[in-house]
């Protein structure tokens, strides 16, 4: 018999850039564990496909065009995934975007606030809508919630070229730090998954770089790229009763690659 705690049945998961990579990844983990998943995504194609992929494992799945950089369609969305489910226990804030990779020297503010706004300021819009969602059930007799962030291995190794995707990456796990002692009175968990290299759309130019992979890919100790399902595990565990006392941590998914 599967342990119990890992069941998600009745739990209702909302992801952030869920239709594809490290989201549906996670989203689809979910769904097999029994938990109901609405997906926010700003491409619509990729947003069906992700529904009928997630919806083969037989609970409720939605999507929805949603756009993190505005606050105010965040607090759209989010009433409307609300009024679908009637609750959301676990909020992962997973959409970002990758950085031009130029030198720091060359950034210009537009780079600099097209990062931010997303890797950011979208977290920062997605948390408080959620948080202020948890905490009202909370004060009503039922506590608990989770806030998942994904941040970046660049976030705690020295990323040149990439010092605004890092900045924003160290600041997600700060806000999720600061979010875990604020919140943990509600049974408010907040934890952050630091990926390293895995295939996905974002990845996919570097990747097949060949000088990029005889040179990196050897260094990971794993021996291999990582994989959107590699993180479905622990958005379970998240997500489920078993990860109720473990808050405040950076979930470090990178096959060892930092270590080495």
């Amino acid at each position: 018999m599967a342990y119990k705690a890992f069941d998600l049945t009745g739990k209702v998961a909302l992801i952030t850039g869920g239709n594809g990579g490290i989201g549906l990844g996670m989203a689809d983990a979910i769904a097999q564990a029994g938990g109901d998943v609405c997906i926010w995504g700003t491409n619509d194609t990729k947003n069906a496909a992700a529904v009928e992929q997630l919806k083969a494992h037989g609970t409720r799945v939605s999507s929805l065009n949603c756009n993190v950089t505005d606050e105010s369609e965040v607090k759209d969305c989010f009433a409307e995934t609300l009024s679908q489910y009637g609750r959301v226990d676990g909020c992962f804030a997973n959409a970002g975007v990758s950085s031009g990779k130029k030198s720091f020297l060359d950034i210009d503010d537009a780079e600099w606030q097209r990062v931010l706004s997303v890797n950011l300021d979208g977290v920062f819009y997605t948390f408080q809508a959620a948080t202020k969602h948890m905490v009202e059930r909370a004060k009503n007799g039922d506590p608990g919630g989770r806030l998942v962030g994904t941040a970046s291995l660049a976030a705690i190794s020295g990323a040149a070229r990439n010092e605004h995707y890092a900045a924003t990456k160290g600041g997600v796990i700060s806000m999720i730090r600061a979010l875990a002692v604020e919140f943990a009175r509600y049974d408010i968990t907040a934890n952050a998954i630091l990926p390293g290299w895995i295939e996905t759309a974002m990845t996919e130019n570097a990747m097949n770089w060949q000088k990029f992979s005889d040179n990196v890919k050897p260094r990971i100790p794993a021996g291999r790229w990582g994989k959107p399902e590699d993180f479905g595990g622990t958005a379970v565990y998240i997500m489920s009763g078993a990860s109720s006392y473990h808050t405040g941590d950076t979930f470090l998914i990178d096959g060892g690659y930092f270590l080495f």
